[in-house]
């Protein structure tokens, strides 16, 4: 009998028995596991032959512990938290869930750039406060022929781009991996760099993964220094992809007019110095992904990546390190 335990990733496992049922898997036993302490993960773990987790650090450390782990998955996109080298070598497949929340995502980011344009939150706020007034606040325009820029060009920006563009934006693109020919399939114009798609856009929408050494603080206090005073940044990839001291510092001297961030670097202890700039700055509490159709599709890839592994032996459809060579042995 094979052990699976959602590690601080669930308080109700119901829907994922059920799945069990129906797909007649009667070898694999589910227990959650709620714990506080960072410290205690290798011992919880130490009998489990597959884990969930979602912001716990699965590192070399715990993986050589904990020798009966042969998958460990993520009911997310990102997966830094990670050790993807450790877990190659030592034969653990780790797994993600691309695209379970896409349309949410793209959803989500629409709505940012609408509450940003319009001043909705912030006419909402003033409004109950007792305050009339359709003319406080930052200028608004018009987006028809604004230039809407993303940094990266997958899934969900592919479901942004037709939107935003169907409200008459162009939209502009900094994607290394992508030509221009690509970009032009989807209507859409090509950055050579960085920096031209700061200086030349309206309105910026991070979509890239957090890489440590790569994407980390990609959007620094220097880019956000060339965006328009006008301009406008939109943030739902990973909190850490932005400098936040660098955003409170540009919001806070109306290097540009505001933001809408749906992450935050510090979201273990969900605090920020955005949270006190109310007048330009919109924020949703990493619920971008989040609906009653993404929660139960990601709960069923999750365990259709174990049950591939545990149960069948065989490589997981979503591997995150496709070159692990033989998966551990007990």
């Amino acid at each position: 009998m094979k052990k699976l335990i959602y590690y601080n990733a669930a308080s109700d496992l119901e829907y994922e028995k059920q799945l069990l049922k129906q797909w007649g898997i009667t070898d694999l036993t589910l227990e959650c596991v709620n714990e506080t302490d960072p410290k205690r993960i290798t011992d919880d773990l130490r009998d489990a032959d597959g884990a969930v987790v979602i912001y716990d650090r699965i590192d070399k450390e715990v993986l050589t512990a904990c020798r009966r782990l042969k998958c460990v998955s993520v009911p997310s996109i990102g997966y830094n938290n990670l050790d993807v080298e450790a877990a190659t070598s030592l034969g653990v497949c780790m797994t993600h869930a691309p695209g379970y929340c896409e349309e949410e995502v793209a959803e989500h980011t629409v709505g940012l750039l609408l509450s940003l344009i319009r001043k909705i939150p912030y006419y909402d706020r003033n409004v109950r406060k007792g305050i009339w007034d359709p003319a406080m606040g930052y200028p608004v325009y018009r987006l028809r022929g604004k230039i809407f820029g993303m940094v990266f060009f997958g899934h969900i920006p592919r479901l942004v781009a037709p939107v935003v563009q169907a409200l008459g934006m162009n939209v502009l693109v900094y994607a290394p991996t992508k030509t221009r020919e690509e970009l032009q399939a989807f209507g859409c114009e090509k950055a050579d760099t960085l920096e031209e798609l700061f200086e030349t856009s309206d309105v910026i929408s991070l979509h890239c993964p957090l890489i440590r050494g790569v994407t980390e603080h990609l959007v620094d206090e220097n880019l956000l220094g060339k965006m328009k005073e006008s301009a406008f940044l939109i943030n739902t990839s990973r909190g850490e992809v932005v400098d936040e001291k660098a955003l409170v510092k540009a919001l806070k001297e109306h290097w540009i007019r505001g933001a809408a961030v749906d992450v935050i670097e510090n979201e273990q202890k969900a605090e920020s110095e955005l949270f006190s700039l109310e007048d330009n700055t919109v924020i949703t509490p990493h619920a971008a992904f989040l609906s009653e159709d993404s929660l139960l599709r990601v709960r069923e890839m999750v365990l259709q990546q174990q049950i591939q592994c545990l149960i069948a032996g065989k490589r997981p459809d979503h591997l995150i390190n496709p070159d692990v060579k033989k998966i551990r042995e007990e």
